[in-house]
């Protein structure tokens, strides 16, 4: 199964990936990316064989986290995780992990596919993120997608000695569908 806009696939993660996800997430200590996706939380290199051994598995044997590829080439993931399974309240992720990926309308084209596989497969009410308030791309993304800012908790992300918002963004079944009548093709 796979999901495509023009150059752009979302894909579940296959075995052959893992050493490209590895080189892309976890083979540097300080990548730039993780400049924009939750700074505040540690970030580890992991060696190769440590992330074969003890990660690798869990990326491929689940169908929460898949690659994102753009003229072929896995420069990025979608990521789901339940905040409160019972109630269906999903959470969804993103990340471009180089810098030639990131303000080129990438992130809206690889969320507008993942909503609409979450959407289509689980009987969800509603899909969102939550990002901060450095990183008002996630946030336009967000507004391109038809999303709403559901909460703004203020100055309890601390990053370099500053104090930034966490952004919650979410878009309800209806509004998706709606939106999706108008501008989603897949």
């Amino acid at each position: 199964m796979f999901y495509q806009d023009n150059d752009l696939i979302i894909r579940p993660l296959q075995p052959e990936d893992l050493p490209r996800l590895w080189e892309l997430a976890f083979k540097e200590e300080s990548p730039e990316w993780k400049k924009w996706d939750a700074p505040y939380y540690e970030h580890k290199a992991i060696p190769f064989n440590t992330f074969m051994e003890e990660k690798a598995d869990s990326y491929i044997s689940q169908d929460s986290f898949w690659a994102i590829e753009v003229d072929g080439i896995i420069c990025g993931t979608v990521s789901y995780y339940w905040e409160h399974k019972p109630s269906y309240w999903l959470e969804m992720g993103i990340v471009f992990y180089e810098a030639p990926s990131w303000g080129r309308g990438l992130g809206t084209r690889a969320l507008k596919l993942w909503m609409s596989h979450l959407f289509h497969t689980m009987p969800l009410v509603r899909v969102g993120y939550t990002t901060w308030s450095g990183n008002r791309r996630m946030i336009r993304v967000g507004e391109k997608l038809g999303m709403t800012m559901e909460a703004r908790i203020r100055k309890v992300r601390l990053y370099n000695g500053q104090y930034y918002d966490s952004i919650r963004m979410g878009i309800l079944r209806e509004e998706w569908e709606k939106e999706k009548n108008t501008t989603l093709s897949l």
